[in-house]
């Protein structure tokens, strides 16, 4: 009998790769998005659709008493660092509240393993580069949700014995990626901004560092993860190792998509302004090192976004919080309101 898995968030831009690796190792998917950020024809037609939220307990309890999962990938989130200072209660609601309710379920169904998508975020700033033993302390309330979903599992494992692992991906990007989303994702960003002839824009000076990171370096072994003894119950940081500015970023892109770099700089916005990871851990464990260079990354991305094209970017309208938010999207709610 084939065993079966959830993946939540399956309808997006990293849960659909795990969907196709888990598709790949035999085993029975159901996939559970709302298909607020994600897109039904991210979704293989081996696996099972179910349109729906994670903070639906009803559904989410008849889910997993319907198919009595034998592990669940959760990777629904409404990943926007910056925005979730100004979304409070959605961030809490739909980053910490719904995988609760998700860990509910799993720890009375016995599921054998939880593999949890987190951030570093967690780590908030001045700690470059990240290690799994550094004391995180996160700067916005998205990195806040994501480590109390963290700390829940390690307190469900000792009191349930619910068996987890756990992720914090940086910078991740790729094919299937949402292009149209404004607020995250700045490889799409600029990509959607080029292609409909715009300026690629950047908060602040642009020498703020990441470390980028493409979706067959990460999805892989997330599918893989419960399979391997030594992952079990343990944090890992995952991605690339080597740091580029976002100026730099920036005229990767546009290298490749074939355009001519015109940048708008806008006012800097509250962002830890050096991240990226130490991978020690990752490597010892799964044996595995980051293969794909940002060059080769993003020239394999800008050949999808020519054939799939620009997206139309939606501004969210439910903010909760004004006070400090960025003139830019101020101005860009403001223009909606109209």
């Amino acid at each position: 009998m084939q065993q079966k898995a959830l993946v939540t968030g399956g309808a997006g831009f990293i849960g659909s790769h795990v969907v196709d690796g888990l598709l790949e190792r035999g085993f029975e998917v159901v996939v559970l998005d709302d298909l607020s950020g994600g897109f039904r024809e991210n979704i293989p037609e081996a696996a099972t659709f179910v349109e729906g939220s994670i903070v639906d307990t009803e559904l989410v309890h008849a889910l997993f008493a319907e198919h009595q999962f034998a592990y669940v990938y959760h990777l629904a989130a409404y990943a926007a660092e910056g925005l979730s200072h100004f979304i409070r209660k959605f961030n809490y609601q739909n980053n910490l509240i719904g995988s609760i309710n998700l860990i509910n379920a799993s720890i009375i169904h016995e599921v054998k393993c939880f593999v949890f998508t987190s951030s570093i975020a967690v780590y908030g700033k001045n700690q470059s580069p990240m290690t799994e033993e550094m004391v995180p302390v996160p700067e916005d309330p998205y990195g806040i949700a994501k480590l109390a979903v963290e700390q829940d599992l390690r307190a469900s494992h000792e009191m349930f014995g619910l068996n987890f692992v756990v992720f914090r991906p940086h910078n991740v990007y790729g094919e299937r990626q949402n292009i149209g989303d404004r607020y995250r994702n700045v490889v799409g960003i600029f990509m959607n901004q080029l292609m409909q002839d715009q300026p690629m824009s950047i908060f602040g000076d642009g020498e703020q560092s990441r470390a980028f990171t493409h979706i067959d370096d990460v999805a892989p072994l997330i599918a893989d993860s419960p399979f391997n003894e030594r992952a079990l119950n343990t944090v890992f940081n995952i991605g690339a190792d080597t740091p580029y500015t976002v100026n730099d970023l920036a005229n990767i892109v546009a290298k490749a998509m074939h355009k001519t770099p015109n940048i708008t700089y806008l006012d800097a916005r509250n962002e830890v302004v050096h991240a990226f990871s130490s991978h020690k851990r990752l490597e010892d464990v799964f044996n595995f090192t980051s293969q794909i260079s940002l060059q080769e990354g993003v020239e394999r991305m800008a050949q999808w976004a020519a054939v799939v094209g620009a997206k139309k970017s939606h501004v969210f309208e439910n903010i909760e919080v004004m006070k400090n938010m960025p003139n830019s999207w101020r101005q860009e709610l403001l223009k909606s309101d109209k």
